[in-house]
């Protein structure tokens, strides 16, 4: 495993003027929460993964929430156009009889929120969750075609 993290390999793209995700210079390398005894915020579940896809119809965003349920997660639209995904994953409550030999599971937090274009019809957003992955279908308005009309030439 390298120490030098993959820039190469991220999915955001930095000119993308519709993402709002911040770039973490920490992101690739080994978590260095073994070093302190606070518990972290920042786990790697509080990056929950979201893919963007545009159609001819709609935005659709598909975010990995595994373990979540519906009501665990929010989607909501703030300052009219910001799609924000949020929810929280609560640590399992340790029995003092139970010895935990590995937790790799992580809990807390996460939040992405992502700026829609303008021809997005955010009052027609729609939400499903199945199987782990939630999916935020945004429909877009029509786009207006100019009225073209030829015009004859004389000569």
């Amino acid at each position: 495993m390298s120490l030098i993290p993959n820039f190469l390999n991220r999915r955001s793209n930095v000119f993308d003027p519709f993402s709002l995700d911040v770039w973490d210079p920490f992101e690739g390398f080994p978590q260095l929460s073994s070093l302190s005894n606070f518990p972290s915020e920042t786990s790697s579940f509080a990056a929950a993964k979201v893919d963007w896809k545009e159609t001819p119809n709609a935005h659709v965003f598909k975010a990995d929430v595994p373990g979540l349920k519906k009501e665990e997660v929010k989607v909501e639209i703030e300052e009219g156009r910001v799609l924000q995904i949020s929810g929280e994953r609560s640590q399992e409550q340790e029995e003092k009889s139970d010895t935990w030999h590995r937790v790799e599971r992580s809990s807390g937090r996460f939040s992405r929120r992502f700026r829609l274009p303008e021809n997005a019809k955010v009052e027609e957003v729609k939400a499903a969750m199945e199987n782990g992955v939630l999916t935020v279908t945004v429909p877009k308005e029509e786009v207006k075609r100019p009225d073209v009309r030829p015009i004859q030439i004389s000569g």
